[in-house]
C-alpha cells in the first residue's frame, strides 16, 4: 500500500547525510549509464507554471516524478515514487524540504570531487531557503572555518548570518558588498533568481570552485561570461537540460568562450571518467539546474525509511 508523506514526516526522517548518500548514489549510476532522467517541462498557467520532471533508477527498482507549481508568488512541491517491477505507486512526498537537501546535496558532491581539498573559505550570494541548504552541504564535505554572505537586503543578511552561525557552528559574516563575498574565498556559491550576473570574474581567484545553483531559465544568469571562460572544468547535472535551462553557460556559448561539448555531467566525474580537477590551481564550476534522478533518489531513501520507521499515511492505492 501506498504512502502519503508530508513536509513534518520529511523533516523527522531527512538529513544531509542521507540526501549526500542518495545524491551520490544516483550520480555514480547516472554514470554508469544505468539511470534515466527526463529534463524539467513547464506549461504555462494563467499566474505561473506547472512543472513536470521524471527519472527512472532500475537497479534501484524505482522510477518517478516530481511535479510543482509555481502561481502568484507561491510553490507547493510534490514527488511521486512508483514500484520499478510492477509500477504500483509506492509514495506521495510533500517535497519542499526534500528540494532543499538534495539541491544542496548536488553542489556537496560536486564540491567533494571539484574542489581542492583544504576548502576552508566559502562565499555564498543569496540568504534564502536554498543557502541554508548549501552550507550546510560544503561543512559536511569540506572543512569549512569562515562564510561570507551577501545578499540585497541588509537586514535580512545579518539575520541569515546569525542563524547560520548558530546552526553550523562557524563564523558566517555578512559581507558588505558583492565583491567581499568572493574574493579569497576558496568555495563561491551562487544561490539566487538574478536575471544578471552576480558573479564577476575579477573577484574570482585561482583555485576557486564555484557551484552556480539558481538560474534556471534561460532568461537568468549569475555567474558572468568571462568567468565561465576561465574554469578548466565545467560539470552540469544534466547535459539536456542544461542546454534548455542554464543561462549562464547559454551567454557564454554565444559569447564563443565556452563549448557544450566541453561540458560533463556529474555522473561522470563520480566514477572517475573525467577529472573535477586537475591541479589546485583551476578554476571549476559546477551548473546545477536540479534534475528528476536527484528527488527520485532521496525520495526512495526517505520512502524506505519511513516504511522502516512506521511513518506516513496509508493511501488506498
Amino acid at each position: 500500500m501506498a504512502i502519503f508523506l508530508r513536509e513534518s514526516d520529511v523533516e523527522k526522517l531527512a538529513s544531509m547525510k542521507m540526501a549526500l548518500d542518495a545524491v551520490e548514489q544516483a550520480f555514480r549510476l547516472q554514470g554508469e549509464q544505468k539511470a534515466d532522467n527526463a529534463p524539467r517541462g513547464r506549461c504555462t498557467l494563467e499566474k505561473g507554471f506547472l512543472h513536470v520532471m521524471s527519472a527512472s533508477l532500475p537497479t534501484l527498482n524505482v522510477a518517478g516524478l516530481k511535479a510543482y507549481t509555481s502561481v502568484a508568488g507561491t510553490t507547493r512541491f510534490h514527488v511521486l515514487l512508483y514500484d520499478g517491477q510492477d509500477g504500483k505507486l509506492l509514495a506521495v512526498i510533500e517535497a519542499d524540504k526534500l528540494g532543499q537537501l538534495r539541491t544542496g546535496a548536488a553542489s556537496g558532491v560536486a564540491t567533494s570531487y571539484m574542489a581542492r581539498q583544504d576548502c576552508s573559505k566559502v562565499g555564498i550570494y543569496g540568504t534564502g531557503w536554498q543557502a541554508r541548504a548549501q552550507l550546510e552541504a560544503m561543512c559536511a564535505v569540506r572543512p569549512i572555518k569562515t562564510v561570507m554572505a551577501f545578499g540585497r537586503d541588509k537586514e535580512r543578511r545579518e539575520e541569515f548570518c546569525k542563524q547560520m552561525s548558530k546552526s553550523l557552528g562557524i563564523a558566517v559574516y555578512p559581507a558588505a558588498n558583492p565583491e567581499d563575498a568572493a574574493k579569497d574565498m576558496d568555495i563561491i556559491i551562487t544561490a539566487t533568481t538574478s536575471k544578471e550576473p552576480v558573479l564577476k570574474n575579477e573577484w574570482v581567484a585561482k583555485g576557486t570552485h564555484i557551484n552556480a545553483i539558481g538560474a534556471n531559465f534561460l532568461q537568468k544568469q549569475e555567474v558572468d561570461v568571462e568567468t565561465v571562460g576561465r574554469c578548466a572544468c565545467v560539470v552540469v547535472d544534466s547535459v539536456e537540460q542544461s542546454k534548455m535551462e542554464s543561462g549562464d553557460l547559454a551567454r557564454a556559448a554565444e559569447a564563443g568562450v565556452f563549448f557544450w561539448e566541453d561540458a560533463r555531467q556529474l555522473g561522470l566525474v563520480v566514477v572517475g571518467d573525467f577529472p573535477g580537477r586537475e591541479d589546485d590551481s583551476e578554476i571549476t564550476l559546477f551548473k546545477s539546474n536540479g534534475i528528476a534522478l536527484e528527488d527520485v533518489a532521496f525520495g526512495f531513501k526517505l520512502y524506505q525509511a519511513a516504511t522502516a520507521a512506521g511513518i506516513g499515511q496509508s493511501l488506498p492505492f
